[in-house]
């Protein structure tokens, strides 16, 4: 291993609101039933927030929880990463709103728009501040409140979706620690598939009037059946990818963290790569598809069932509209 400064997550928080929806009050908002759910998606139940709700307060809990977890002040915080789809508003960015409410007085800070990926995005971004010396502490954050964007009559989106958050801070790597922290990254776009998974209004090719609400466009659209086959096929390409270049098989991982989007999709990258079922991290069936948030959830899903340690080697990968699609190996830090 080089002795290259490396970036390694130091702290976690997480934070879903309470209300908890079942498949079963699902299936009385449309055309649907738990076992069709299930099925297609592997997903029980999902936390919603209270209407009102802006991405950023859930954002907050969790930066709070993380920096308690940690043991130090916001003030120390250089950079804010927020990874989201679903900003509290076009502009200013859901970073400076979080950077004013937490009172990160010295940090600056920037969204990342790359929906399903960008958690992952934003991780490799914000390493590359760590590893070049420029800073020292790096909050990376992803956030969502999906249920601002779906469509309540629309079941191709509202069963998947849920809100959620999850922030993660980077530090550097010292001595002794050589080996640990973000060894490798691989990223991908391609924009042909940004047909298949979109929301149409509210920017500058249409902007909100009384026909783009009338017309749904504020919504996300979903074309399912091309969303699922890409995925399938490059979140097991990129993982596989990662493997080779560093002479790795499945055997080698300690934990398969992915992009909690569809079980089905999930277990056939994990099947793909030779993973022994009990090495990949499944809280879909928790949380639902809550986009920028799931890898962080399922990061402390995987540090409280004893399946992510001090030293242990995971893959995480995503895949989200776009289409954009990622894959980091690291060894765990802490």
């Amino acid at each position: 291993m080089s002795n290259k400064i490396r970036a390694k997550i130091t702290g976690l928080g997480r934070y879903v609101p309470p209300r908890v929806v079942t498949n079963d009050e699902i299936a009385k908002m449309v055309d649907t039933n738990n076992e069709w759910i299930v099925e297609r998606s592997g997903i029980h139940q999902r936390h919603w927030v209270e209407k009102g709700t802006p991405t950023s307060e859930l954002a907050v809990k969790a930066i709070e929880q993380l920096l308690e977890q940690r043991g130090i002040s916001a003030t120390e915080i250089e950079l804010i990463i927020v990874s989201t789809v679903t900003p509290d508003m076009m502009f200013p960015s859901t970073a400076c709103i979080i950077q004013n409410r937490i009172g990160a007085t010295n940090a600056w800070g920037f969204d990342i728009s790359a929906a399903c990926s960008s958690f992952l995005y934003s991780l490799t971004t914000g390493a590359q501040f760590i590893e070049t010396g420029k800073h020292k502490k790096v909050l990376v954050v992803g956030a969502d409140v999906m249920t601002t964007i779906i469509n309540p009559e629309d079941r191709a989106t509202i069963v998947l979706f849920g809100d959620g958050a999850g922030a993660v801070l980077l530090e550097p790597t010292g001595e002794g620690e050589e080996g640990l922290g973000i060894l490798d990254f691989r990223h991908e776009i391609d924009g042909s598939g940004g047909e298949h998974l979109y929301m149409a209004a509210g920017g500058s090719l249409h902007p909100a009037s009384h026909e783009t609400v009338a017309n749904k466009m504020h919504f996300a659209h979903q074309n399912g059946q091309q969303v699922f086959k890409f995925a399938v096929r490059k979140m097991g390409e990129l993982s596989a990818a990662m493997l080779d270049r560093h002479q790795l098989t499945g055997d080698d991982l300690s934990c398969f963290i992915a992009h909690q989007a569809n079980l089905r999709i999930i277990d056939a990258t994990a099947n793909k790569i030779g993973l022994a079922p009990e090495k990949v991290i499944k809280n879909i069936h928790k949380y639902g598809n809550t986009t920028a948030a799931t890898i962080p959830l399922a990061i402390g899903d995987a540090i409280e069932e004893g399946k992510l340690k001090k030293g242990d080697l995971v893959l995480f990968a995503a895949v989200g509209a776009g289409f954009t699609s990622g894959s980091v190996l690291a060894r765990w830090a802490y």
